[in-house]
């Protein structure tokens, strides 16, 4: 069974189209269960208001039932860091760059680790990162 994950980019989106196929979905087809990231779960929670608390509350109730909670550990944190040295050496990422890049490469290492392919609307990112350590992605049209 292939395992795959949203990263926040897709659920926001789904959020302001209204689009509740995406924020329900469990499976990715019927061979592939979706996870969440613990990252994009603190995202959802920070940048969210009250009309839609709901919606992330369940997220974290079903996902949790189904222990499919992706957490980075110590080894994802570092990978992290060292990819944003890396992305500052090769792109001339200044601070404000890399720290925009913190939770991103959180659930890019984290995902890489478990084998776990991240599904983005966030293309230019996640392409860099997978410069730094290769890891399963792919962009999906959110338009």
């Amino acid at each position: 069974m292939r395992l795959a994950l949203f990263d926040t980019s897709i659920y926001v989106s789904a959020l302001r189209q209204g689009n509740q196929a995406v924020l329900t979905a469990r499976r990715l087809e019927a061979d592939c269960l979706l996870c969440l990231s613990s990252v994009v779960l603190a995202e959802f929670y920070a940048g969210t208001h009250d009309p839609h608390r709901a919606v992330i509350e369940r997220l974290e109730r079903d996902f949790t039932l189904a222990n499919r909670i992706l957490v980075p550990n110590l080894r994802d944190w570092t990978e992290t860091g060292r990819a944003l040295s890396w992305l500052a050496t090769h792109y001339h990422y200044e601070k404000i760059g890399q720290g925009r890049l913190v939770k991103d490469a959180l659930i890019a290492m984290s995902a890489g680790r478990k084998g776990i392919q991240v599904i983005t609307a966030n293309e230019r990112d996640f392409r860099r990162l997978a410069e730094f350590r290769p890891f399963q992605w792919q962009v999906a049209d959110v338009s």
